[in-house]
């Protein structure tokens, strides 16, 4: 789930070492001082362009408020299909990338905010995620963009969504010393994410599990 450039890696297997290399979607060699471990910030999240409800439709389907920071902004290139299930998927897996990146800045990896999109495999590898900047005392800051969505639905509540990421503008802050580790783009600033979701009860679509590929030729200009 990170994002921006020259991802510091310090990356476990499975989903944790997807979301960790995604989120910082660049590559500088490995070359960052000792205390970049972290691997970017995944989660991304984007911000007006996009399919997803008004403020207002979506606190009144009890879905949590986000308040993001300033220093974070996000982009969705991601219109409305024409189709209500998939555009609510749209709209839901919005909310969680910007959830994901909401508890990183609360240092929190536990946040019920980021729980509410996430179930099983993705939620344990997500709070292993932001735990690592937590442990790291690492924040994010910059822009994320979020394209070429490609979600299907099925009649049985499911649903797959891949999409891409540019981390090219998004970078690692450091807390103790507000130090923002600024990375030059590369291929590895680009990453593609691949999701699968359910609808559970209270009808949101929720992500069970989730993989990335830094570097990915698909999302690369």
């Amino acid at each position: 789930m990170t994002r921006r450039s020259r991802l510091l890696t310090t990356a476990t297997a499975g989903v944790t070492a997807a979301l960790l290399l995604a989120g910082c979607g660049g590559g500088d060699g490995g070359k960052s001082k000792s205390n970049d471990k972290i691997a970017g910030a995944d989660t991304g999240a984007s911000a007006s362009a996009s399919a997803s409800p008004s403020a207002s439709a979506s606190e009144a389907a009890g879905r949590p408020k986000l308040d993001m920071p300033s220093d974070l902004s996000y982009t969705f290139e991601w219109p409305q299909t024409g189709n209500a299930d998939k555009d609510e998927v749209l709209a839901d897996s919005e909310q969680s990338i910007k959830a994901v990146d909401l508890a990183i800045v609360h240092q929190d990896a536990l946040d019920k905010v980021y729980l509410y999109y996430y179930e099983g495999e993705a939620a344990a590898g997500t709070q292993k995620f932001i735990q690592n900047y937590v442990d790291h005392k690492a924040s994010i800051t910059g822009a994320y963009r979020f394209y070429s969505p490609d979600v299907a639905v099925s009649k049985d509540g499911t649903a797959s969504l891949s999409y891409c990421e540019d981390q090219g503008k998004a970078f690692v802050k450091y807390l103790k010393t507000n130090e923002i580790r600024k990375t030059k783009v590369t291929a590895k600033s680009y990453v593609i994410y691949h999701t699968s979701l359910k609808k559970n009860t209270k009808g949101v679509w929720v992500i069970e599990k989730i993989i990335s590929q830094i570097g990915s030729a698909e999302c690369q200009p």
